[in-house]
Order: C-alpha cells, then structure tokens, then sequence
C-alpha cells in the first residue's frame, strides 16, 4: 500500500517518463530503463492512485494568461485502441480524425483560448464512458460549461463547439450565462429568416442577399423560443466547403470577424494533436479502466507542463522534445557505438 507521499513520488515519476520518452510509452520499458523498478510496480501505482480532471485545473491555473475577451472551446476526440480487445472503457465510437467508426476512448475536452496572444490551455477533460456514469457528451459538456462558470470563475466572452454539441437547449444554456457563442449547424438543420412566419426548411436552401452575406442573416432555428434572436453567416473552410455557422452574438457585423472568431476553435484541434504524438495518451495498454484513466490524466499533466516549459523558452512543444536527442546524436556522430563499415 502506497502512502500520500509515495504516491505523488511515483506520480511525478511516471509522469517524467512519458515527458521523455520519444515513442514507446509502455509499462515495460518505463521499467527496462529504471533501476529498481518493475512492470508490476508501475502497474500496481496506476491502480491505485485515482487521479481527477481537476488535478488539470489546479496545475494549469496559475500559468494560463486569462483575458475578458476569452474563449471556452469544446470538442472531442478518440484515443485510439481499434487493436485492442480487452481494455475496459473501450467502445465502437466515430473518429473524425481516422473518418469511420474505430475502437476507442471518447475523451471530452475543455480549453482556455486567449485571443489577444493566440495562446492556450486545456482546462478541463472528461472520459466519454456511459456504461460506467450514464453521461452523454453532451452532459459532459455542460459540467464543464457550469465547472468553468461557477466553481473556476473563468474570465471569458465567448463559447465555440463543434456541430454535434449545437443543440438548442446548449445554445440556450451558453446564453443564460450572459455568453455568446458561435457553432456550426449542420445543412439540413430547420431554419426560417427572423421576422416572418414561412415554413422550416433546411438551411442550405435559405436564400441570401448580399447584404445578409457580410453582415450576417437573421435567422430563428426550429425549436428555439420565439423571441430569440440569432444571426448566421456562410464561413468558407476550403475550396470545397462552407460552415453555416450561427450565434447569438446580433451586434456581429462582418463575415471576416466572424472568420476569425471561428479559426479559434482549431486551437483545440491543435491540442489533440499535440497530446497523441508528444505524450503517448493513446499508448497504454493495461487493461483495467483505472489505469487507463489516470494514464490519461498524467499524460494531460504532461502536455500541461510541456506548454509552460515552451512559453517560457519561446519554442514549440515539439521542439522540446525533439532537443531531447540532439546530445545524443551530436555524441553519436562525434563517437559513435555502433560504427558503419562499407564490407
């Protein structure tokens, strides 16, 4: 059994492996590469420990750079284990990144965008497990709505979320906390303009003049309360594809803000990326749900610290780990172990 101290001695320990580690992430060789440390110490602390999204919130805190013009950003991702039969929390859930349904972890997210210095921070994390808590993404996502709200009392403005979390009793939700948001809605979604009484259709087949194209189009969406104003706006993401993208934000007046307020949103596609090739989250594995989960959380711990270390040196994530090998290589090239020959 673990004492308080030893636990958070073998946490920081564990956590410094996935910090310098450059590919493999496994138990195994943690313990291949450490003096008096096995496979099963390693495992037995993982299940022991019982790290929350909250421990996020209290290493973050001090370092994020907050503003009154701030953003929530909301969205999800898939820590992939389609090779995996065996690992508990694991379900057939839609990856956008692989673009089919694989096997996986559904890991709900939560960061801090501060648009005046295009920096950010993940503040908070959810597991998309149902069979274990009964919750939905979406319920996950209003926790952290009300989490960052109420209890953290984060300073910011604005609220961006993917399609899938654009429902009306959200939107209504993001409202009532006196915050405005933008989200994409999808094109067969029921709209009719503001101030008349025409039938639903979907709103692809909204007509536009010019005018509603650079200032935005008024618009009530199916379900919502009569009197709730909303604007949409046709926000071109390549050659190929536009966003209908809509918000409650009425004193918006220009398509191009609207541009850029959205661009704001890839900062958590960003994250994602940078948390799968520099922390081995999607690595593990151990079977038990438990382990899995704080596996999660101390790799999240590690990108947290991994954004400090490179705001501090004014490089990037990946710049740091990489400088990892160059001593090694530099020593390689001067003296090297293995020496080429030509037979």
């Amino acid at each position: 059994m673990y004492n308080k101290n030893s636990k958070k001695n073998t946490r920081l320990n564990y956590c410094q492996y996935l910090l310098s580690s450059q590919i493999n992430y496994t138990l195994t060789n943690y313990a291949d590469h450490v003096a008096n440390v096995t496979h099963d110490t390693v495992n037995r602390y993982l299940r022991n420990d019982k790290l929350t999204p909250n421990l996020i919130w209290e290493h973050a805190r001090e370092n994020i750079k907050y503003s009154n013009n701030g953003y929530i950003v909301f969205d999800d991702t898939v820590l992939d284990k389609n090779y995996s039969r065996k690992i508990e929390s694991v379900r057939w859930q839609y990856s956008g990144n692989v673009g089919e349904v694989i096997r996986g972890i559904g890991l709900v997210n939560c960061v801090y965008v501060n648009p005046e210095i295009n920096e950010y921070w993940s503040i908070d994390y959810r597991i998309f497990d149902p069979d274990c808590d009964g919750k939905s993404k979406m319920d996950h996502v209003t926790d952290m709505l009300n989490n960052a709200f109420y209890a953290k009392e984060i300073p910011f403005s604005t609220v961006l979320m993917d399609t899938w979390y654009a429902s009306n009793k959200m939107m209504l939700t993001i409202h009532d906390l006196g915050k405005n948001f933008y989200c994409p809605v999808k094109k067969n979604r029921l709209a009719r303009n503001f101030s008349t009484n025409e039938d639903y259709k979907p709103i692809s087949l909204l007509i536009w003049d010019e005018k509603e194209l650079n200032y935005g189009k008024p618009i009530r969406l199916k379900g919502m309360p009569r009197d709730f104003a909303m604007k949409m706006y046709q926000v071109p993401i390549s050659t190929n594809r536009i966003d209908y993208v809509v918000t409650n934000d009425i004193s918006q007046m220009c398509s191009d803000d609207v541009q850029k307020v959205c661009a704001m949103r890839w900062r958590i596609e960003q994250f994602h990326r940078e948390i799968k090739q520099l922390t081995g989250i999607e690595k593990c594995q151990c079977r038990k749900q438990r382990i899995q989960r704080n596996h999660i959380a101390c790799s999240i711990l590690v990108w947290t610290r991994l954004k400090k270390l490179a705001m501090d040196f004014g490089t990037t994530m990946y710049q740091l780990k990489k400088n990892l090998l160059k001593e090694y290589l530099i020593q390689e090239l001067k003296s090297p172990r293995l020496q080429m020959s030509f037979a």
